[in-house]
C-alpha cells in the first residue's frame, strides 16, 4: 500500500466517527496550543523586558567611576585617576560607538521670558553624544556651544510665575496646587511650557558667611527639548527630575563663578584631569562589553555594566519558559490518553474489517501503518486547530492589555507575540504525540486473530 491508499484509508475512518474524531482533535488542539501559547509568553516576555532592561539598564554601555571625583583619598593606590589622555584611549579601543562623561553641576534656577521660573539639575556633557546614549528630541537638536542648553521634557513642566513665587501667600497657594495635582484633581490643570529657541538665565542665588546674598547668572539659548518619556503624563512630569544639559565649557565657567562667589576653589581640577563623577562608554553590541571592560580595567579604572543582572534574568527567564512548556506537555500527555482510548474502541469496532483486510493478504505492517497513519491525522488536525486556537489567545490578552493600558504612551501596544520557531515546534508536539497515541493501538490491531474476528462478528 502507498502513503496515499493510507491517508485515504484514515481520513474515511475519521469522518465515519466525527464525534470521536471531534472529541480527539479538541484534546489535541488544546495540548498544542497549550505549548504555542506557553512558548510564546515566555518569548515575549524575555524579549520585552530584555528591550526594557537594555532601555534602562543600558547593558550595552560600560561605566567608568572617577576615583577622585568619588572622594578616594589616594585614588593611584588601587584605582588610578580619570585623565582625559586615557578617555582618548578608550575612545580608541575597538567596538566602542562613543564615550561621554558627565558632570553634576549644581541644581539651578532659571528665568524664562523674565516671568516663568523653574529648577533644574544641571549636568555637564558633550552635548553631541546626547543622542549616541539614548536620547530622542521633540523640538531642536544639540550642538556643541557653551551658550547652548538642552532641557528634558519634565524641565518645561510645572514652571511658576515669577512675581507671585515673591509673596508668602503665592508659596502656600503653590504648595495647594501641588497637592491638588498629585491628588489628581481635574481643576489643578499643568502644561509644558514653551521653551524652544528661547534665551533662558540660569540663576544660582548663594547665601555668603557675612549673611548677604550673591546671585550668579548665565544666560543660555534653548537649543534642544528632549522627547516626553514613554508613557509619562504631565502630571507625573511635575513631580519628575528635572535636568538639563549643558557643554563641558560651561559647566566649567558656572563652576568657577560658584567658586569664586564662594572663595572656595578646592573642589576645581586641574585641566589634565577629568572632572567628570562618571564616564559612560557606549559599545558597538552587548556581546563585545565583557572584552571591552577588562581592557578598561587594565587602566586601572573602576567600571561597572550590568551583564550580571541580565545573567541572572536570563537564567529567571529559562525557568519560566521551561514551567510553561511543561503545564503544555502536561496537557498533551492528557490529550494522548483520550487517543489512545479513541483508537483502542475502533480497533475493537473494526475486528471484522481488520480481520477481512488479513485475509486478503494485508500484512501486519500495513495494519500497523494505517492506525498509526490515522492517529498522525488525528495530530496533525489537532495541530492545525491549535495553532489557530494559540492566535486567538494571543489576539485576546493583547486586546485586553491594550484596553487595559492606562499609560497612554502610544508604543508597541503588542506585547505577546508568536515567534515563527515556535509553530513547527507545536505542529512537531501535536503530530508526535498522535503517532505514539497510536502505536498501541496500531499493534493490538496486527495481532487481531483473523478467522476470531470474522466468526465473532
Amino acid at each position: 500500500m502507498r502513503l496515499r491508499d493510507y491517508l485515504v484509508l484514515g481520513w474515511d475512518q475519521l469522518r465515519r466517527r466525527k464525534v470521536v474524531t471531534l472529541l480527539c482533535v479538541m484534546g489535541i488542539a488544546i495540548g498544542s496550543a497549550s505549548i504555542v501559547v506557553a512558548l510564546a509568553f515566555g518569548e515575549s516576555i524575555s524579549h520585552y523586558t530584555t528591550k526594557q532592561m537594555s532601555y534602562y539598564l543600558k547593558t550595552d554601555e560600560i561605566t567608568i567611576m572617577n576615583s577622585k571625583s568619588s572622594g578616594q583619598a589616594g585614588g593611584d593606590t588601587e584605582f588610578g585617576v580619570l585623565t582625559k589622555q586615557k578617555m582618548n584611549l578608550i575612545r580608541s579601543l575597538p567596538h566602542v560607538k562613543s564615550i561621554a562623561g558627565k558632570e553634576n553641576i549644581d541644581h539651578m534656577e532659571f528665568i524664562a521670558d523674565d516671568s516663568k521660573v523653574g529648577n533644574i539639575d544641571l549636568i555637564a556633557t558633550d552635548l553631541e553624544t546626547l543622542a549616541d546614549f539614548g536620547s530622542e528630541f521633540q523640538q531642536g537638536a544639540p550642538v556643541e556651544q557653551d551658550n547652548v542648553i538642552v532641557l528634558s521634557y519634565t524641565a518645561t513642566v510645572g514652571l511658576r510665575d515669577k512675581q507671585a513665587s515673591l509673596s508668602e501667600s503665592a508659596r502656600q497657594r503653590q504648595s495647594q496646587e501641588e497637592i491638588a495635582i498629585l491628588e489628581g484633581r481635574e481643576n489643578a490643570k499643568i502644561v509644558s511650557y514653551p521653551l524652544y529657541r528661547k534665551q533662558i538665565r540660569l540663576t544660582k542665588t548663594i547665601t555668603l558667611s557675612d549673611g548677604t546674598t550673591k546671585t550668579v547668572e548665565f544666560p543660555v539659548r534653548v537649543v534642544a527639548i528632549e522627547k516626553r518619556p514613554e508613557g509619562m503624563s504631565d502630571r507625573m512630569a511635575y513631580f519628575s527630575q528635572k535636568t538639563a544639559y549643558i557643554s563641558t565649557g560651561l559647566g566649567r565657567q558656572i563652576k568657577e563663578a560658584i567658586a569664586a562667589a564662594t572663595g572656595d576653589t578646592s573642589k576645581l581640577t586641574s585641566a589634565a584631569e577629568s572632572s567628570f563623577d562618571n564616564v559612560t562608554v557606549k559599545i558597538d553590541s552587548a556581546t563585545n562589553v565583557a572584552d571591552t571592560d577588562k581592557l578598561i580595567q587594565t587602566l586601572k579604572l573602576r567600571t561597572m555594566n550590568n551583564l550580571s543582572r541580565q545573567e541572572s534574568l536570563g537564567k529567571e527567564f529559562v525557568i519560566i519558559r521551561i514551567i510553561f512548556g511543561g503545564a503544555g506537555l502536561f496537557i498533551l500527555f492528557v490529550a494522548s490518553i483520550s487517543i489512545i482510548v479513541a483508537m483502542t474502541m475502533s480497533t475493537h469496532q473494526r475486528r471484522r474489517q481488520i480481520g477481512i483486510m488479513k485475509v486478503l493478504g494485508a500484512n501486519l505492517k500495513q495494519i500497523r501503518n494505517m492506525f498509526v497513519v490515522e492517529s498522525a491525522l488525528l495530530g496533525l488536525m489537532g495541530g492545525l486547530a491549535g495553532i489557530l486556537f494559540a492566535y486567538w489567545v494571543i489576539w485576546g490578552i493583547n486586546i485586553i492589555l491594550i484596553q487595559t493600558n492606562s499609560g497612554g504612551s502610544g508604543g508597541d501596544a503588542e506585547i505577546l507575540f508568536i515567534s515563527f520557531w515556535i509553530l513547527p515546534l507545536g505542529m512537531f508536539f501535536a503530530i508526535l504525540t498522535g503517532v505514539m497515541s497510536g502505536i498501541f493501538p496500531a499493534i493490538k490491531a496486527s495481532r487481531t486473530d483473523a478467522l476470531t474476528a470474522i466468526k465473532r462478528d
